[in-house]
């Protein structure tokens, strides 16, 4: 029977379980989902996955899961970037349904497995080292820019050799000074004259906003205090999302016990914590309870999350905003794969339409940038042909402005609208910041 009467849950993910790392047991696992995968096939247009299993299949003797080898079921999962969308937007058998299908933290268990057993590639764990390379980055920003400056015939292709980065691929530039660092000398005060005068909201800033492009934190910041809202920007460390798609859950485990600690006290003291970057917004909200059930920090701390778009349409609904003046574009929206996972609607549209005459257009496709996976060797053709229908579709009506709530889908979506042979628009940014506009900050 398909679907089910009941709102779909999760499982708590049993990394702790040596069960869970049995490999016998892992492949009969992947062998019953991808059997079932088979007889649907729903997910036949959500990313590379589904497409090459079930070519995988056509093309085999039988056209059966059973014979396919171990290293085809392992390309299944390699392409997987842990979007969330088969579970989140098609799957008709996720729990509570009999079938107790979750597709993505099955490919979650396969990396974990590869993980324990030293089989991560090092570029894969490198790169998930992201406050230690955000720091040095900062530190050494203008021989990194240059280094990793697209068209470096120099660097580039040494990148692509020893770390196999694309020689193509987008790699964000680093600022001097990180984000947090600076940002308390430059928050506005809060207007005593907001709606929401009295709030309190800490601005967490993931790594790519406190080492990266911090423009969207200082939106955000900016939009927040003008609305009354009192700000401040931390950055405790990494959320994890990097070492989670190498399924390297103790580390993960490791970074949620201790940013939840961190927040706490400050949740305790009022403060709402709203992080700038969908994906940390999806792991402090989600993926850490699922990973550290008993703990009461991050169950606090999931409660009192909000995504940054999220917040400013709760302060719509709960106080009012200050007057927005008019706007009169046309916005293309990319409604990014981990804003969907958070399961709260398309909030990045609900709030550009709080702009008097703003035309926000929906896109709910996935950018197939899939955080560090896109940017790969191996991988960056495939983040660019899942990509294309998402820039087709955005610039579809010549919309004036373009926007994306992943910070890393925005630069990969120009790549992928060139790639289609129209013109990029100069940015992809947060649709927070078009908010900021509209208020002239």
């Amino acid at each position: 029977m398909e679907g089910s009467l009941e709102a779909p849950t999760r499982h708590a993910i049993p990394w702790r379980d040596e069960a869970w790392y049995d490999e016998a047991s892992l492949e009969a696992e992947l062998r019953r989902v991808y059997d079932i995968c088979h007889g649907c096939r729903r997910c036949f247009n959500l990313c590379d996955s589904f497409p090459k299993l079930f070519d995988m299949i056509d093309e085999s003797p039988n056209e059966e899961v059973a014979d396919l080898s171990t290293g085809q079921i392992k390309a299944v999962v390699d392409a997987c970037t842990l979007c969330d969308m088969c579970f989140m937007t098609k799957c008709p058998y996720v729990p509570p349904h009999e079938f107790d299908l979750d597709f993505p933290h099955l490919m979650l268990r396969h990396r974990a497995v590869e993980n324990r057993n030293g089989d991560t590639s090092l570029a894969d764990r490198e790169l998930a080292k992201m406050t230690r390379n955000g720091k040095l980055g900062t530190t050494f920003s203008g021989l990194a820019n240059w280094a990793t400056s697209e068209g470096n015939a120099l660097t580039r292709p040494i990148m692509e050799a020893v770390a196999e980065i694309d020689s193509r691929a987008h790699v964000p530039p680093f600022r001097e000074i990180a984000f947090a660092n600076g940002a308390q000398a430059v928050v506005p005060a809060p207007n005593p004259d907001g709606p929401a005068f009295g709030r309190k909201a800490v601005l967490y800033a993931g790594c790519h906003d406190n080492f990266n492009d911090a423009t969207p934190g200082e939106a955000a910041m900016k939009v927040l205090a003008h609305n009354g809202v009192k700000v401040r920007v931390e950055y405790p460390d990494c959320c994890g999302m990097p070492k989670f798609e190498n399924g390297d859950m103790a580390a993960v485990a490791s970074a949620a016990e201790r940013i939840s600690a961190y927040f706490v006290p400050l949740i305790e003291d009022g403060w709402d914590i709203v992080p700038l970057t969908t994906s940390c917004a999806l792991m402090l909200k989600f993926e850490w309870p699922l990973i550290e059930p008993g703990n009461a920090d991050v169950a606090t701390l999931s409660k009192h999350t909000f995504d940054v778009s999220e917040y400013v349409v709760a302060l719509a609904k709960s106080s009012g905003l200050a007057p927005i003046e008019p706007m009169a574009k046309t916005i293309g929206v990319h409604f990014a794969c981990h804003a969907r996972a958070q399961n709260m609607g398309p909030k990045a549209m609900e709030m550009l339409r709080l702009i008097p005459e703003a035309k926000p257009q929906l896109t709910e496709r996935c950018s197939g940038h899939g955080g560090k996976w896109g940017i790969f060797k191996q991988n960056f053709d495939r983040a660019i042909k899942v990509g294309k229908p998402t820039g087709r579709s955005l610039m579809k009506e010549a919309p004036d402005l373009v926007v994306s709530e992943c910070p890393l889908a925005g630069p990969h979506l120009r790549q992928v609208i060139e790639a289609n042979g129209n013109e990029p628009p100069a940015r992809i940014g947060h649709p927070i910041e078009v908010m900021a506009v509209a208020y002239g900050l």
